[in-house]
């Protein structure tokens, strides 16, 4: 027997705050990884302008320590992820090594702070 009221009857407007995050959300790639980067220190400078400039690559952050950059990738599947490793950062000039993590999860104080505006409790 088919049930007359609808699945969900609790109708929860969104804030334009909440509209945002909903379509950051939809719009946002799928899969995310962190690369980290060791290239010859008189090319980090061309080397992160380089990355920078590759599609898929979001944020290229020089750091300090044994690696000498990290590279955020946001795109759409684990095929992506290779093309963008393997085809194009390791083309940048003064590469040594990378090595690539990908993200299982994320949590953004961004998010956290505005999840309310959706309904989430």
């Amino acid at each position: 027997m088919l049930s007359s009221s609808p699945k969900y009857s609790t109708f929860h407007p969104v804030s334009p705050a909440g509209a945002h995050l909903l379509l950051a959300l939809k719009n946002k790639p799928m899969i995310t990884a962190i690369v980290l980067v060791k290239a010859d220190p008189k090319l980090i400078p061309q080397c992160a302008m380089k990355i920078a400039g590759i599609e898929g690559v979001s944020q290229v952050y020089s750091v300090s320590g044994e690696w000498d950059l990290v590279a955020i990738i946001e795109v759409n599947d684990y095929e992506g992820v290779a093309a963008v490793v393997t085809e194009h950062i390791t083309s940048a000039p003064g590469i040594g090594s990378t090595h690539t993590l990908p993200a299982s999860h994320a949590c953004s104080k961004y998010y956290l702070e505005h999840a309310w505006d959706i309904g989430l409790e």
